[in-house]
């Protein structure tokens, strides 16, 4: 704040701001300003100028008297803006000889660069068919980048196949260990209760015409050929995808990933494929455990609440349960490993440089991997069903 020399009253004492206008000659209109032009006065209004401009005819110049300007703050300069903007639209030129130095000299720097057109955002909504067309050249756009890395990580898995592929087999081990036994006690305690609600549902309807001992078929076969596959792909989409899509999306936010790169060192080779020959592997092997447990629960059920003997529920378990609903089971397995393996890391080479990235990208990775295990489990289903096994 700019305070006159013989302006000894302290703030709030002085008088209020003024403004004064007065016609010297009918080509100048003198604007006279007094008072206190400071922060908690109300300052005059700017339609005065206007108004006396328009009443009195145009005139050729707008100059200033602060002669009687006892202080002043940035509220005054606001004030000359909006009579330079008036001036500026009816074409009247503003001398500031007037002004204080300090005024000047801000009112110099405040309108020495223009605004540049299109600076300001402007916020538009756009139309349904502009959405629905944004949203159709993003999907297709995703659909390319999926194929592209599905070709990637089958290009991978030929070289490795010949021999070629670099990745450090301790990290294989690891990844082993992290896909298969750290994930037994989850696969046990799901698969288990899975194969008491089975063999549950299934005997409540059984009972009733006295073939409780049915219960053994349904538990085995829905574990064996789908069930148990489903449930550990469920389970490990949650758990070891998850995990993939975060690790990668760290890395890549800790630009690991890019570093790999400039080593000459394929990401693909070194990152994406030990975990999908991780997952391949494994997935089979958790398969079979998880039919174990669910035939376990059924056998629960059966024998304390339906009195069958275990021998006897044994027996028509392996009666019912044939190798082609073994093998099918595996292969529900090796494809949902795969798909994933695919899954997690597909969205963890896809995060973003932030942490808010890494959670989307592991979010969007358990999406992805249980929905494409429904998908193929379906697709598998039919065709299964077409070729009669």
């Amino acid at each position: 704040m700019h305070r006159g020399m013989d302006d000894k009253s302290p703030r709030g004492v002085g008088e209020a701001p003024l403004l004064a206008l007065s016609r010297p000659s009918d080509d100048c209109l003198l604007v006279s300003l007094q008072g206190e032009w400071v922060l908690g006065r109300k300052p005059p209004s700017v339609r005065e100028i206007e108004q006396e401009i328009r009443a009195s005819g145009r005139p050729g110049k707008v100059a200033f008297d602060s002669r009687g300007l006892e202080s002043w703050e940035s509220g005054l300069l606001t004030f000359l803006l909006k009579v330079r903007e008036i001036c500026s639209r009816e074409r009247i030129a503003l001398e500031d000889d007037g002004l204080p130095p300090g005024i000047r000299r801000l009112l110099a720097l405040a309108t020495a660069v223009p605004e540049r057109k299109g600076a300001r955002r402007e916020k538009t909504r756009a139309g349904f068919l502009s959405t629905v067309g944004v949203r159709a050249v993003a999907f297709w756009g995703s659909c390319l980048e999926v194929l592209a890395f599905i070709g990637e990580a089958t290009v991978a898995m030929g070289r490795f196949l010949t021999g070629r592929a670099r990745f450090q087999r301790s990290d294989f081990l690891t990844l082993l260990q992290q896909c298969g036994a750290q994930t037994l006690p989850i696969v046990s305690l799901i698969s288990l209760l899975v194969g008491l609600i089975l063999a549950f549902v299934g005997a409540v309807q059984l009972r009733m015409f006295g073939a409780q001992i049915y219960v053994a078929s349904l538990v085995g076969i829905a574990m064996v050929r789908v069930m148990g596959a489903i449930m550990t792909g469920v389970i490990v989409a949650g758990r070891t995808g998850a995990a993939f899509a975060a690790e990668l999306g760290t890395m890549q936010v800790n630009e690991e990933i890019d570093a790999l790169k400039s080593l000459g060192i394929p990401p693909m080779e070194f990152l994406v494929l030990p975990r999908m020959l991780a997952l391949m592997v494994m997935m089979p092997l958790l398969c079979l455990y998880a039919d174990l447990m669910g035939i376990l629960g059924g056998l629960i059920v059966g024998v304390f609440m339906l009195d069958l003997n275990v021998l006897e529920y044994f027996a028509k378990t392996r009666e019912s349960v044939t190798l082609v609903f073994l093998w099918i089971g595996l292969f529900h397995g090796v494809v949902f490993g795969i798909l994933i393996a695919l899954s997690g890391c597909l969205r963890g080479m896809q995060c973003g440089r932030s942490a808010s990235a890494v959670g989307q990208a592991t979010t969007s990775a358990v999406v992805t991997s249980i929905v494409s295990i429904i998908v193929a489990t379906a697709i598998i289903t039919l065709v299964c069903d077409i070729l009669n096994i």
